[in-house]
């Protein structure tokens, strides 16, 4: 992730933070946190079916987005599985609400992660979550326009390699809108809690 986003993240959730703090503040008039951010944009790459697969696809529901890769040994999959469960209480609570929304994994590992490494991989988590790859430069460009910092680490002599990338989960609208990062790392009832706030 460049400066320039570096700082625009920060700056948003530091709003974040003091928005919570403020008495009185009206939910339903409340701004997005990442209303105007330059996070997002079109993309076209591949599902864990073989299809080709572009934003456009998704026009009219909210896209909650987490990069990552399937060979990631602990951070990765404790993360899917959160919001696996988060969207199990939403679906529980809050059905339509809940079916408004669909998880997205996107690889930045796309030498390792073909559709059928995928496949097996998001049906772990969620029935609903989709896994996109695609080329190393198809990735390199969507990571890029979304803000996503990765680097593959390998260590010398060794025949197996570990990517190094931000831990993030986003939330976007119908329109692509960047809407708001998703504390992923509160636990499942908080993911629940921020997409029932959100969602519409």
């Amino acid at each position: 992730m460049n400066e320039r986003n570096y700082l625009t993240l920060f700056a948003l959730l530091l709003s974040l933070l003091i928005a919570g703090c403020s008495p009185g503040a009206n939910e339903a008039s409340e701004a997005p946190p990442l209303a105007g951010a330059s996070i997002g944009g079109p993309f076209t790459l591949t599902n864990q079916d073989g299809e080709r697969v572009s934003d456009s696809d998704f026009a009219g529901r909210y896209r909650l987005v987490y990069f990552g890769f399937t060979y990631c040994p602990d951070v990765c999959p404790v993360d899917l599985q959160l919001i696996g469960q988060g969207l199990r209480q939403l679906e529980a609570s809050d059905p339509e609400v809940a079916a408004k929304v669909q998880p997205i994994f996107i690889s930045v590992d796309p030498e390792r992660d073909t559709p059928a490494v995928l496949k097996e991989y998001v049906a772990a988590f969620h029935p609903r979550l989709i896994g996109l790859t695609g080329t190393p430069e198809e990735i390199a460009a969507v990571a890029k326009n979304f803000g996503v910092y990765y680097m593959k680490e390998q260590t010398e002599g060794a025949s197996e390699y570990l990517v190094n990338h931000s831990r993030i989960a986003m939330l976007f609208g119908p329109k692509g809108e960047p809407i708001a990062i998703i504390p992923h790392d509160q636990g499942a009832a908080a993911i629940a809690e921020e997409l029932k706030r959100w969602v519409k």
